[in-house]
């Protein structure tokens, strides 16, 4: 197994790519700490893990929060005996124009998108380097490189993700640290459907838009995870400041 012996945490972890993720990050060996708002939800996704004979904790946080991103460091260092990989996954998306984002609106989207990254980095930079090392995986977006329409917020957030990536890549290499980004398009989750009724939009003909790609279909949450794991493993032992982009064929 890729990742037998190791200790990882998996903000947004309870839906969609987050656990999917999880799930991988465990079949591969890795001790789990499954973070998202929603308590039970997490709770499920550990639950899942476990009963796989997989190792699992379920921690309550709202990642845009200092005390919360301690607390779940403190709690997996504890409770795990330390951190080797982290996957920043949690985010969110408002699909709007410049003049119809609140200021609300906006710094919500950066709080969860990008201080949580930040956030979450400050806190376990520290503990990685203690140990020798470790890797970051961040939840970028083909949108984060190129943009995209009616969603402002999000696709500066997701610029702010991959930049930020490559600032930390720099700045932790020296301490045996690696920091990449996922990008993915398109992937069938409820966040993208969560799109569709943002835009007051059919889902079923959104879906079908989202498909329209050379591979001429959607992600799936699992295809990414098999990214995350190989960014996380040590195959990718010579591969830092990345922006792996996982989009079916869009090119971002």
């Amino acid at each position: 197994m890729r990742l037998e012996h190791k200790h990882a945490i998996v903000t947004g972890g309870a839906g969609g790519i987050g656990r999917a993720t999880s799930i991988a990050l465990a079949a591969e060996g890795a001790a789990v700490a499954v973070v998202d708002l929603n308590a039970e939800a997490a709770e499920a996704v550990a639950e899942e893990i476990r009963a796989a004979g997989g190792t699992a904790i379920a921690i309550a946080a709202d990642v845009a929060s200092e005390p919360d991103i301690e607390r779940v460091v403190s709690t997996v260092v504890a409770e795990l005996g330390g951190v080797d990989v982290v996957f920043n996954n949690a985010g969110i998306i408002r699909r709007t124009t410049a003049v119809e984002t609140t200021v609300e609106e906006w710094d919500r989207v950066f709080g969860v998108n990008v201080r949580s990254i930040f956030l979450m980095c400050k806190h376990v930079v520290p503990v990685m380097a203690a140990a020798g090392g470790g890797s970051i995986v961040n939840t970028g977006s083909g949108w984060g490189l190129k943009g995209g329409g009616q969603a402002i917020s999000y696709c500066a957030s997701k610029g702010a993700v991959v930049n930020m990536t490559r600032a930390l890549a720099i700045d932790h290499g020296p301490q045996g640290i690696r920091v990449n980004s996922v990008n993915p398009g398109d992937v069938n989750t409820g966040m993208l459907r969560d799109e569709a009724r943002q835009l007051s939009q059919d889902a079923d003909a959104f879906l079908a838009e989202a498909a329209d790609r050379p591979l001429r279909r959607m992600g799936e949450p699992r295809e990414i995870a098999a990214a995350v794991v190989w960014l996380a493993s040590d195959e990718s032992s010579y591969v830092t400041g990345s922006a792996l982009v996982v989009d079916g064929g869009g090119i971002a």
